[in-house]
């Protein structure tokens, strides 16, 4: 599993957060926005979402722009 950055417009205000999965990928983006916009459920875990929001499907609703990113890892060492 890995931690990714999803950040999108809802109705033109700006919205981020940060997700732990397996896969991701512009789908599962799209899919993880509609649900953080509250357009569809969070899926329980291990088990597969309630119903699949497409690009077309969550632009209607007002998401739009969604980007995806593995975050920057931190280095904490110090450098000398």
């Amino acid at each position: 599993m890995k931690f990714y950055r999803i950040s999108y417009l809802l109705h033109g205000q700006p919205k981020t957060f940060i997700i732990r999965a397996a896969l991701m990928n512009n789908a599962e983006a799209w899919q993880w926005a509609s649900c953080d916009a509250g357009l569809v459920p969070i899926p329980k875990p291990g088990r597969p979402p309630l119903k699949r929001y497409s690009k077309p499907m969550a632009e209607r609703f007002g998401v739009t722009e969604v980007q995806w990113r593995e975050p920057t890892s931190m280095d904490w060492e110090e450098k000398q």
